[in-house]
């Protein structure tokens, strides 16, 4: 069993009863409906991964960007044995539509298969990434006082085609 450390950051769009997701084409949120962000690349800050990110995963720019926050979880993947501390930063943006075809990464892989709106009840925990759990937590008001502890996802099942 191999234990990886990945830090993100990753934005948080939602507008008229729909949020702004990518889905997965690879990794434990294979399949699934993810946020769009990332990791930092060397020398970047929070909010230049942001921006980056979201333009490389959506096409969308970002025109304004707030109420950051920190959350992290642990994914048990069924897939490879790993336990995966995932640790990310969300910014609530707003964006604006900049490219029709999303620009190509520079010296990565992109793993989103594009942007897509859906509607939060068409989101559920079958479906999202543990991110996503997490945002649809905070639009219900649902959050409890222990909402910065890390939760434990055993026995996490990579999504299959």
């Amino acid at each position: 069993m191999v234990h990886k450390k990945h830090f993100g950051v990753y934005g948080v769009a939602y507008a008229n009863g729909h949020l702004l997701c990518i889905k997965k084409k690879i990794g434990p949120y294979k399949n699934r409906f993810d946020l769009p962000g990332g990791s930092q690349k060397e020398s970047e800050g929070l909010t230049e991964t942001l921006v980056r990110e979201i333009m490389e995963e959506t096409g969308y720019g970002v025109s304004n960007y707030g109420h950051s926050r920190c959350y992290d979880v642990f994914i048990e993947d069924n897939s490879t044995d790993d336990i995966i501390h995932h640790i990310f930063v969300l910014y609530t943006i707003k964006v604006i539509k900049k490219y029709d075809k999303l620009p190509e990464p520079t010296h990565e892989t992109n793993d989103s298969a594009g942007p897509i709106w859906v509607e939060i009840s068409d989101l559920s925990a079958e479906n999202v990434s543990p991110l996503v759990v997490k945002v649809i937590e905070e639009l219900k008001g649902e959050l409890d006082e222990r909402v910065f502890d890390a939760k434990k996802y055993k026995n996490w099942v990579v999504s299959k085609d």
